[in-house]
């Protein structure tokens, strides 16, 4: 048709019709595959449990409308003869969007693996709030001004003395807060590798108490006695920390000191005696019984068993249960404890 060898721009009119066609075939078929896509791979995530496929829905949530618009507008001007300053812009704009769109999809991939790394638990989460919201605040910064930079670079800005401004400018930062920076990023260690968490019982050096709050600067435990310690980051990293929470089962050692009257048989009874004590009491299994030292002023014997349960109260119960079966059994067979006694003997 004559009407549709006219020219318009440099191009006729039935390729500025193609380029219209493909720049709206385009953007229905990328608007469709994201919808398919998105809704199988959300099916699939339910199924499995690994990170990899949320991390993929969340991605394909995160697609822009708009990103698939310039892409869909550009893939269509590749049919026409442009001006070439006109192509220079949409190369600039098409790359823009790119780092934009790259921008969405880091940091929502940042927010997942933090919230992923930062804890399994709600409790921990809530008590760690502040400093995953920074360490997200950071990475996400880090990110935006990578993008930044890129952007500017693709506009024809020359952003070396502004990297080596900024390099400098964050050198003198770091000199001058570097103490603030030490707990804030043992405070970041502490999110991530996890030591310990908010409502763990920890014993650092000779204090202990229950972790109440990891803030940005200080670790908040409260002690056994009902005050409030303060711990710095870092500081407590660079201590040996001890977690009962961590416990599975807790083993117990004790000693028994028998009088040195006792007779040969019946020490040589005693540990059948103990394992059969430790045995009969719930909760508890017995490890080894032995005649250890003959002391200052009594047979001393060592006694190891282990508490089905990291509970405290649990183990002193069992510990209670223990010792007054010790004592019937003691009496029962007539052999007497030991307390510290001193012979005097005199000769003329």
């Amino acid at each position: 048709m004559p009407f549709l060898k006219r020219v318009f721009f440099h191009n006729t009119l039935d390729k500025w019709l193609i380029a219209l066609a493909a720049a709206v075939g385009l953007w229905v078929i990328l608007l469709i595959l994201r919808k398919v896509l998105r809704r199988r791979l959300a099916v699939l995530a339910r199924k499995t449990a690994t990170p990899l496929d949320d991390a993929a829905v969340l991605l394909m949530s995160r697609i822009k409308g708009w990103f698939s618009l310039i892409l869909s507008v550009y893939a269509g001007s590749l049919v026409l003869k442009l001006p070439p300053k006109l192509v220079g812009v949409l190369d600039k704009v098409v790359v823009m969007a790119l780092l934009l769109q790259a921008a969405v999809w880091g940091t929502a991939v940042i927010n997942f693996w933090v919230e992923r790394a930062a804890g399994a638990k709600d409790a921990a989460k809530r008590a760690n709030a502040g400093t995953i919201g920074l360490l997200k605040f950071f990475a996400r910064m880090a990110l935006w001004i990578m993008v930044l930079l890129l952007a500017l670079d693709n506009l024809g800005v020359q952003v070396t003395t502004l990297i080596a401004g900024l390099g400098v400018g964050g050198v003198a930062v770091a000199l001058a807060v570097q103490n603030i920076l030490g707990d804030l990023f043992a405070s970041l260690a502490i999110l991530l590798d996890k030591p310990f968490v908010a409502g763990d019982f920890i014993i650092v050096d000779s204090l202990q108490g229950t972790v109440e709050h990891i803030g940005l600067k200080t670790t908040r435990v409260r002690s056994l006695s009902g005050e409030q310690l303060i711990f710095a980051n870092n500081d407590l990293l660079k201590s040996r920390i001890r977690n009962y929470k961590r416990m599975d089962e807790r083993r117990a050692l004790f000693t028994v000191g028998v009088v040195y009257e006792t007779p040969a048989e019946k020490l040589a009874a005693i540990p059948a005696i103990v394992k059969d004590v430790v045995d009969g009491v719930p909760n508890a299994r017995f490890e080894r019984a032995h005649f250890q030292a003959i002391g200052s002023s009594s047979h001393v014997f060592e006694v190891a068993y282990w508490v089905t349960s990291p509970d405290y109260g649990l183990y002193m119960d069992v510990q209670q249960a223990i010792n007054l079966e010790l004592v019937r059994r003691f009496r029962k067979k007539g052999i007497a404890f030991a307390y510290p006694t001193q012979t005097l003997f005199v000769q003329k």
